[in-house]
């Protein structure tokens, strides 16, 4: 895929990155079937009032394997963060905070790469650009 794709992509993810909770609905909607299985994993925080309602909670962490990287996205504090790491067999290697601009362009690019390569790659990629 050319540069053009990938700043299309990139912006196709941001557009849905509004807060992080929309942001971990939209990635697991989007994402979570169309990569393996265990590809995009979301974290919940439960109150107590969530679990008297039966609601599954506020999402604290949303984080995306593409390979040996590792796409993090959370809250700290009220306010959100962004990590890419370099993980191999579970090991962290290197851990990078960016800004979320960065880290949208870097998952673009990840999923571009792996969509050259990767069937369902290939289809996550055209989900986010349809």
């Amino acid at each position: 895929m050319a540069d053009a794709d990938v700043e299309m992509l990139a912006a196709a993810l941001r557009r849905d990155s509004a807060d992080l909770e929309l942001y971990g609905a939209v990635l697991t909607a989007k994402l979570a079937d169309s990569l393996p299985p265990g590809s995009v994993r979301v974290e919940r925080r439960r109150s107590l009032g969530h679990r008297l309602a039966g609601r599954p909670g506020a999402v604290a962490e949303v984080t995306v394997l593409l390979g040996d990287l590792r796409f993090s996205l959370g809250t700290q504090e009220g306010r959100t963060t962004a990590e890419i790491c370099h993980e191999v067999r579970g090991v962290v290697l290197s851990r990078r905070p960016v800004d979320l601009d960065a880290w949208l362009r870097d998952l673009a690019g990840a999923l571009t790469r792996a969509a050259a390569t990767n069937a369902r790659a290939r289809t996550a990629v055209e989900r986010f650009l349809t």
